[in-house]
């Protein structure tokens, strides 16, 4: 055995014996070194432990691609497998070039993109998929946007145009999952963490948008929708129209657009000279549309673009520090999408919304519409356009309005809104003149209006309720206003207004998940504030705040959609004490029989929905058509592959005091890329027996529905322009379709005010027609109020119910003979001023004729109703 004398640090002990040690340390160096530690690996709970090579230490830990990739990979071979064997079908099935050039540039590209894959998982020593295997794919197919094996036989069926509909249906489906494919991919912690990897997934979604985006222009060219494919223009737009007749279109008034600019285009992008600089673009015109200064005064348009909300304060909002927790967050996400696809070059800026018209309000026979720059106020008259009284500047956004008598009511929910309606913004993120919540005007002087009243509010106002007032749900002889506002924009700093608590976890003072409820009184609405802000989200049965859907997605193939902590609109029915909510994530159904303590009835969820938006009760208050505002009002939502229940119309029956869910309603024309499109703003057309919806769809025009069944809606007239731009998406469109008085009124954003009247059709006869313009509506229309409408006792009602009852086939030819007489008799006998107590009694006699029949027992029985009421007016006791 070797001994080793201990070494001391003294530099006196000999260098013979420390270099004697260091060559005995040196034999035991080999021996220390196969001593190495063990590298184990454990397994689950009461699974053995197992030994590991360093070797397969390293590779577990190897972060050059994840499991994630090779599945990714491994899943896209056959996904591109099909489309390959879908493009292998195009040359025997179609003559159109513009088909048979798509099908070569994908059975150029993804053959490539194939190999690419294959080898790409080969040199990582990974298992290279059979790509003709699309049943092995760990993808849920319907997510991939595969093809199911009868589609794919029906493919391979059709013929000419039927195979280039079902093919382009297909193909867009497909493509679109494979950016679903990306996106899921992406969205995976440590994936496509190589660059190669990276790159690809980069080309697959640009190439696959841009293909996508290609083949929706050529389905919606093969669509025989008349509203497909209209020719773009600012002022000269195709247009197409069914069963309205459009009597007036006013442009934007002088002051309320930009005249370098009407249509609200985005900048050209600067132009490379030779030398590398750069020099500003202009305008310019594209194409034939985009007219200039020369036709200002011709649509008279304003600025509008994209914001996330409704085309409220989206991503103009978020341009001056708006929100995150408003509208303008909606479409953070889709913002995300859209750069990642390589969208950015069509979502260019445009001028922020500064003159965009909004929403509107009638009183008697004024008119008033809003606008990011202020309101403008026109005087109704029998002609079919209306004039123009006076414009007023008051700059804030988005310009909700409501008449109360006098007063004019409006909503501010931009930083840039000062208290003194000045035109020059405000600086810093505190500020005395900033003004974000409800201006309250004295319109007496229609020609000078005054600022008496504003309402300052932690989250500004983006729409406003009236509740109740004089004659409008409260006594007509009350003193006060009751209106509910609703903010949807970031919480102000407290410094700037006492009370104003964020959105920190824990506090329940925060601004989220209330409304304010505001009262305004008449004779001194300089003191109008808020009174109460009712937590009307929070949990019935544990109080807290977030008491409704809190944000996030259903599942595989559904909306994600907001976090319910604010409404965006809030429609009441005063006389049945109830209200409808459309509050971001959820439809609601309010009692509101106290105005200063709504109570939540009920509340309702939609996988589909991204952003509940507005609500609209039918006349008698037994349904609500709830809108899903899906994209913010600010992309297209309407093109060909785009879900028909997805920024669409829910239509919701109300049972014993419960949202009972019937059906979906969207406008089946499809739209462009270039044109905005999701469900907007609407009003209930007043025909007696029937339940009818005008609506606007922004640059999907506007549109009549018929939910008088309301688990089978349909449309029975339209309207709809092209796009305001050939090649940009410039935001424009109807903001607000309301029926007032006889004719309907929509606010189109850039090109101004358009006036229709309904045309007779089969689906809406003369006498309806002429029932709608004899309901009583009381000479008022505030856009968030609604009230039950009358019809007085004329031969018209009781024309449009048994024209209904003969649509229908529910009433014998013999009869319905008999009544047109009788009904044809007392026009003559009204219109002369005439008794005429024989005709009574036939009229009386015929509505008991007309009992029975169980099936259509309720309009049966409805024009029998009104042949009575008419028969009281022809007899001497009536005067």
């Amino acid at each position: 055995m070797l001994e080793i004398p201990l070494l001391s640090s003294s530099p006196r002990r000999p260098a013979v014996i420390r270099v004697a040690w260091l060559a005995a340390l040196s034999l035991l160096l080999p021996v220390a070194a196969s001593a190495q530690p063990s590298i184990v690996q454990p397994g689950a709970p009461g699974q053995p432990t197992r030994a590991l090579s360093a070797e397969q230490a390293v590779e577990i830990a190897n972060t050059s691609h994840s499991p994630a990739d090779v599945r990714f990979m491994a899943d896209m071979i056959p996904h591109h497998h099909q489309a390959l064997e879908m493009a292998a079908l195009v040359g025997d099935r179609t003559n159109n070039p513009e088909l048979i050039d798509i099908a070569g540039r994908i059975d150029a590209a993804q053959g490539d993109e194939i190999e690419f894959m294959q080898g790409w998982l080969a040199e990582r020593g990974e298992d290279v998929p059979d790509p003709t295997a699309h049943h092995a794919m760990h993808t849920s197919h319907q997510m991939a946007g595969m093809a199911t094996p009868e589609q794919m036989a029906d493919l391979a069926a059709a013929k000419d145009t039927a195979f280039d509909r079902l093919f382009l249906t297909l193909m867009i489906a497909h493509h679109e999952g494979a950016v679903t494919m990306v996106d899921e991919l992406l969205e995976q912690p440590g994936s496509a963490y190589d660059p190669v990897l990276f790159e690809f997934t980069s080309d697959v979604v640009n190439d696959q948008t841009t293909e996508i985006e290609r083949m929706n222009a050529l389905l919606v060219n093969l669509s025989e929708d008349p509203r497909a494919g209209l020719a773009p223009g600012y002022s000269t737009a195709g247009e197409a129209i069914w069963n309205l007749e459009k009597v007036a279109s006013l442009p934007r008034p002088q002051g309320f657009f930009d005249p370098d600019n009407p249509a609200g285009l985005p900048p050209k992008k600067p132009k490379k000279a030779k030398d590398g600089k750069t020099s500003d673009g202009e305008h310019g015109e594209h194409g034939e549309h985009g007219e200039h200064a020369g036709h200002e005064h011709e649509a008279s348009h304003g600025e509008h673009h994209a914001e996330a909300s409704d085309a409220d304060p989206g991503e103009e909002g978020a341009a001056e520090g708006e929100d995150a927790e408003g509208e303008a967050a909606k479409a953070d996400a889709e913002d995300e999408d859209d750069e990642r696809r390589g969208r950015n070059d069509r979502r260019r800026r445009g001028p922020l919304l500064s003159f965009a018209n909004t929403d509107m309000a009638f009183s008697d026979d004024v008119l008033i519409v809003g606008s990011y720059h202020g309101f403008n106020i026109y005087r109704l008259t029998d002609d079919a356009a209306p004039t123009l009284v006076s414009s007023v500047v008051c700059p804030g956004g988005q310009g909700d309005v409501s008449i109360v008598g006098d007063l004019l009511i409006m909503s501010v929910e931009q930083e840039r809104g000062r208290l003194d309606c000045g035109l020059e913004g405000v600086v810093g993120d505190i500020s005395d003149e900033r003004f974000r919540g409800l201006r309250i005007f004295d319109i007496s002087d229609l020609e000078q209006p005054r600022q008496v009243g504003a309402v300052q509010t932690c989250r500004g106002s983006h729409t406003h309720s009236v509740v109740a007032a004089p004659g409008l749900g409260a006594p007509a002889d009350a003193d006060t206003i009751v209106v509910y506002n609703s903010g949807t924009a970031s919480i102000r700093d407290e410094d700037e207004l006492p009370g104003c608590i964020d959105e920190s976890p824990g506090d329940e003072r925060t601004a989220l998940f209330r409304i304010d409820v505001v009262e305004i009184p008449i004779a001194r609405p300089s003191e109008a504030r808020i009174v109460a802000s009712p937590a009307v989200f929070a949990d019935a049965e544990d109080g807290t705040l977030a008491g409704l859907w809190r944000g996030g997605d259903h599942g595989d193939g559904t909306q994600e959609s907001r976090q319910t902590n604010h409404c965006h609109d809030i429609t009441t029915f005063p006389e049945l004490g109830i209200a409808a909510g459309a509050c971001s994530g959820n439809g609601i159904l309010f009692d509101i029989s106290n105005p200063l303590d709504p109570q939540r009835i009920d509340e309702v969820v939609d996988p589909g929905f991204a952003y509940w938006h507005s609500a609209t009760f039918n006349n008698d208050g037994t349904k609500v058509v709830f809108t899903d505002e899906w994209g913010g009002g600010t992309r297209p939502r309407c093109r060909t592959f785009d879900p028909l229940d997805w920024g669409a119309n829910a239509i919701y029956d109300i049972v014993d005091g419960q949202l009972e869910f019937r059906s979906y309603f969207k406008i089946p024309a499809p739209q462009l890329e270039q044109e905005n499109c999701v469900a907007h703003n609407g009003s209930i057309v007043p025909v007696p027996g029937r339940d009818l919806f005008v609506q606007a769809w922004y640059q999907g025009g506007l549109t009549i529905l018929d939910f008088t069944d309301s688990s089978a809606p349909v449309e029975i007239a339209y309207f709809d322009r092209g796009p305001v731009d050939e090649e940009d998406l410039v935001l424009g469109g109807y903001w607000s379709v309301y029926w007032y008085n006889g004719r309907i009124y929509g606010t189109e954003i850039v090109r101004g005010l358009d006036v229709f009247e309904l045309a007779a059709s089969e689906h809406l006869s003369e006498q309806e027609i002429a029932a709608a313009r004899l309901a009583d509506a009381g000479s008022i229309f505030n856009p968030q109020q609604q009230f039950s409408l009358d019809w007085p006792a004329e031969p018209a009602i009781a024309g449009a119910r048994l024209d209904q009852l003969t649509r229908l086939e529910g009433i014998e030819a013999a009869l319905a003979g008999e009544v047109e007489t009788a009904l044809d008799e007392a026009a003559d006998a009204r219109a002369a001023g005439r008794e005429d107590a024989e005709l009574a009694t036939r009229l009386e006699t015929l509505a008991g004729r007309l009992k029975g029949r169980d099936a259509e027992a309720a309009p049966r029985e409805a024009l029998g109703a009104s042949l009575r009421d008419l028969a009281v007016t022809l007899r001497p006791a009536a005067r």
